[in-house]
């Protein structure tokens, strides 16, 4: 059992060397994402406002993934980092994602709130962690005048599926 939990911890350790790596090739190229992203053209939209919004829809989310690896040292598990663009006014709804992930600011604020917990504004270089299956209840741009964009790293099962599931309210 003491084995299993090291290789566990070395594995976890490696994901994170791997994080931080990818973060900062990401930060240091932010406005190069298009060059990043290669043949990765595929967007994930996110719905718009919910219906306690108004009638009016707010802009929505545009997830851009930048790379996808299988990770060798943990089975039938794979990291994806993907640029998160918020355009002026965004709004992200209830949301879960398939794994742990970790969300840097590169540009901008944003608001966002884990179910439970208060609403946080993070700017530029802060950091937060979201656990596996944890209730993302929103994220928002904090401007209505300038766009904002995250990094955010995935750990999720191999295939490089969906990153974000929506959960009703």
């Amino acid at each position: 059992m003491t084995e299993d939990v090291s290789s566990r911890s070395l594995a976890l350790l490696g994901v994170a060397a791997v994080a931080a790596g990818l973060l900062g090739v990401a930060v240091i190229q932010s406005d190069r994402a298009t060059a990043i992203t290669g043949g990765m053209d595929a967007h994930i939209h996110m719905m718009g406002a919910d219906a306690r919004e108004g009638a009016m829809a707010r802009p929505t989310t545009t997830v851009k993934p930048l790379s996808c690896e299988k990770l060798p040292n943990v089975p039938g598990h794979s990291i994806t980092t993907a640029l998160v663009e918020f355009p002026p006014n965004a709004y992200t709804p209830r949301h879960r994602h398939p794994g742990p992930v970790t969300a840097f600011v590169i540009k901008g604020a944003l608001r966002s709130q884990m179910e439970g917990g208060p609403a946080v504004t993070y700017t530029m270089g802060q950091t937060w962690f979201e656990a596996p299956g944890a209730i993302h209840a929103f994220a928002e741009n904090a401007s209505a005048t300038e766009p904002a964009e995250l990094l955010a790293i995935f750990v999720a099962e191999d295939d490089c599926g969906p990153l974000t599931i929506p959960v009703p309210d």
